[in-house]
């Protein structure tokens, strides 16, 4: 049996195949770019509908090219926190708000939980412009037209092409609205959510399977008869995907946005762990949960130098940032896009510091990703804190896949931990497919690690710098 394994991300949507063991088929992967629609504002929103046609473009290519036979699990991993209004009919109402956008307020005299600590504890969330508790009453004093309901942009993509559409727990856990030790919505959050049970997705149930609709059936026949599992949050996936799926090995991933998380085995129904008061908590399916600190910058950084800053490219980037030692480049603050929850830093909130006329702009892009490991460091020392023992590192994701330097700095940030890097940039959609195998003891043995020696190594008196290990 080979899967489909879909990855609804924030810059782009990519299905691929892969064999029984998770592994990619040759070729078989399709991907289309998404556009984003982002302001000094704050805005960060996606058109529910473009991203709804990129994904079918996606499947109808990865079908015409014959690379759907024989599959028979489709395997989701989907971002995090979007949310789109609907009417009554099911069609929506403006654009899907991201976890990029940092424009919902509190409406009214509404004055947040009563026992702050405890809803944090029971959600893993806060009242916070990320989540829905504060997200849902803002979109409707902004919407001109009613809003019937409500759904995140998995459900809406994935009620487009199957039988039934309902919110994962792994996905339900990321709007802030659910109680993760009881998988119900949870009280309080609906109130300050202003919205009742009937206005959100319903939960998924645990043998939950979804199918193809007849009429699409037809189109892709190869996919008739496959199942489709529930969707998993992304960071979820990504940390089963790096083959960090217990305490002692901790996940940092940079892809358009980056997060540091360790995952734990914890039944529904079974007590958590205190959860310290900056990091969150949520779900990647009914026994499983990651804890951790996430950051609206990552690779976005990189896209940002990139168009502005004219850097050079390929080999040439390479042997340039390789001049800069780890810890070097210019200081920054690297919040271009503000503060995920907790913090509430404003879009626009980095800079650039210590600028001279010798500054050249691989200096600035260094300063960059020297930024975003000094605040992974941070935190990774508080996730640490709640089993009160250092941990190993995996580093994934394209960004830090695609950076030798990159993954150098994270070495140098995170020392004297052990430090290693996932090279399939793809740890995503291989992680939800092994959450849909239920074979998350086979996810360390099957993630492709990479030795942490395979780094930039320091200049030579001379200035010039030995080439990398083979």
């Amino acid at each position: 049996m080979n899967i489909l394994a879909l990855d609804l991300g924030t810059s782009s949507v990519r299905g691929l195949v892969l064999d029984a063991d998770t592994q990619p088929l040759p070729g078989a992967l399709a991907r289309r770019k998404v556009d984003l629609a982002i302001g000094d504002d704050g805005t960060g929103t996606l058109s529910g509908r473009d991203y709804l046609a990129s994904l079918v473009e996606c499947l109808d290519e990865l079908a015409e090219s014959g690379h759907l036979h024989d599959v028979g699990l489709v395997a989701v991993s989907a971002q995090w926190h979007s949310v789109l209004p609907l009417d009554r009919d099911g069609a929506p109402l403006g654009p899907v708000i991201t976890w990029l956008d940092t424009r919902p307020a509190p409406v009214g005299r509404t004055a947040g939980p009563a026992d702050p600590d405890g809803f944090h504890q029971r959600t893993g969330c806060w009242w916070h412009r990320s989540y829905w508790s504060m997200r849902l009453p803002w979109l409707r004093e902004q919407s001109g037209t009613p809003i019937a309901r409500f759904v995140g942009l998995p459900e809406y993509v994935l009620g487009e092409l199957l039988d039934s559409a309902p919110m994962s727990i792994s996905q339900a856990s990321g709007t802030g609205l659910l109680d993760l030790r009881t998988l119900r919505w949870d009280e309080e959050a609906l109130t300050l959510a202003e919205a009742r049970p009937e206005e959100l997705p319903p939960l998924g149930e645990l043998d939950w399977h979804g199918r193809l609709r007849v009429d699409l059936a037809r189109r892709w026949p190869q996919l008739a008869q496959a199942r489709w599992s529930p969707p998993v949050g992304d960071g979820g996936a990504s940390n089963v995907g790096s083959g960090c799926v217990d305490p002692s090995r901790a996940a940092v991933t940079v892809g358009t946005s980056a997060a540091v998380r360790l995952m734990q085995r914890i039944p529904a129904g079974e007590p958590m762990p205190r959860l310290p008061e900056r990091l969150w908590r949520y779900r990647v399916d009914h026994d499983h949960v990651v804890t951790g600190a996430a950051y609206a910058n990552g690779g976005n950084l990189f896209a940002w130098a990139d168009r502005e800053l004219r850097l050079p490219r390929g080999a040439e980037l390479d042997a340039a940032l390789a001049l800069v030692p780890a810890g070097g480049g210019r200081p920054a603050d690297s919040r271009f896009g503000g503060d995920r929850a907790p913090g509430l830093a404003p879009a626009g909130s980095g800079e650039l510091r210590g600028l001279s006329f010798g500054t050249t702009a691989v200096d600035i892009l260094a300063g960059l990703m020297q930024g975003l490991c000094e605040l992974v460091a941070e935190d990774l020392g508080v996730l640490e804190s709640t089993i009160d023992k250092p941990v190993g590192v995996v580093l994934g994701g394209g960004a830090v896949a695609a950076s030798v330097w990159w993954r150098q700095a994270f070495a140098t940030a995170l020392a004297p931990r052990p430090v290693s890097h996932q090279r399939n940039p793809e740890i995503g959609a291989t992680g939800a497919a092994l959450v849909a195998l239920g074979r998350f003891g086979d996810a360390i043995e099957l993630a492709d690690i990479g030795r942490t020696d395979e780094l930039v190594l320091p200049t030579t008196a001379g200035g010039s710098h030995p080439q990398y290990p083979s």
